[in-house]
């Protein structure tokens, strides 16, 4: 069976969350931290073997203090990111264990992931090499260059709106970031769009919201209200009430 190296970005800013606390990942949703969600569930996937949680330099003692004990009861791989996304992730990258087929990135502010999405993207890279989810875009799309006066209706038409996880055949995505030469891609899929290397899509979920505002947290409550339960066969969160270090 081919195996799986999980990246989880979390080294961004977090400028529009707006919490003078915490940044997205580390925010509390239903008594534990954003990111843990999709920890937990990368680590009952089978075929994963490793998981590396991408930090920013700047809140690495904040997390190996609030976080710590995750890490380690888990086999949590710590990095520290770079300035922009796609330097976070090739840093991500350098430490994915050669022995790995494919090479997992995920946004850790997407808490509300399941396995049969996270299952489907996986089986879609071991055929194409390559595989994102994705969700047709189905509201009307207007452009404004000043975000004050709409300047035109844009075509909704065959466009969609990429989530992660995306799943690459590692050799592929280690080679491609080695080479990107200062390019900042807004996800993977781009960087290998850009160099002409196909890219399949699989059906996403909407329920796969990234966490951008404060005010997502609520829709994000709701989302998990409404999946089943995942069960694990050890409490792998042992200070899951993040109320504690506020």
């Amino acid at each position: 069976m081919p195996s799986f190296s999980v990246i989880l970005a979390a080294a961004g800013k977090s400028s529009r969350f707006n919490d003078p606390n915490f940044k997205k990942p580390f925010a509390n949703l239903k008594n534990k931290p954003v990111w843990l969600y999709s920890a937990e569930l990368f680590q009952k996937v089978a075929g994963v073997k490793q998981v590396i949680m991408v930090i920013s330099p700047e809140d690495k003692d904040e997390f190996i203090g609030r976080f710590g004990a995750n890490v380690a009861v888990m086999g949590i791989d710590v990095v520290l990111g770079g300035a922009e996304r796609a330097d976070s992730v090739e840093k991500g990258l350098a430490k994915v264990d050669p022995s790995c087929d494919y090479v997992v990135i995920h946004d850790a502010a997407r808490p509300c992931i399941d396995q049969e999405l996270i299952v489907s993207v996986m089986d879609a890279a071991i055929e194409f090499e390559a595989a994102v989810p994705a969700i047709p875009i189905n509201s009307t799309l207007k452009r404004s260059a000043a975000g004050k006066m709409i300047d035109e209706t844009v075509d909704r038409s065959n466009l969609y709106q990429a989530q992660t996880p995306q799943v690459f055949k590692r050799g592929l995505i280690q080679e491609l970031y080695a080479s990107r030469n200062g390019a900042q891609p807004t996800d993977e899929a781009q960087l290998l769009e850009m160099n002409g290397h196909p890219v399949a899509m699989v059906a996403g979920s909407p329920f796969n919201i990234k966490i951008t505002k404060r005010e997502d947290l609520r829709f994000a409550r709701a989302c998990l209200d409404s999946m089943p339960a995942t069960k694990f066969d050890a409490p792998i969160h042992p200070f899951a009430n993040d109320d504690l270090f506020r």
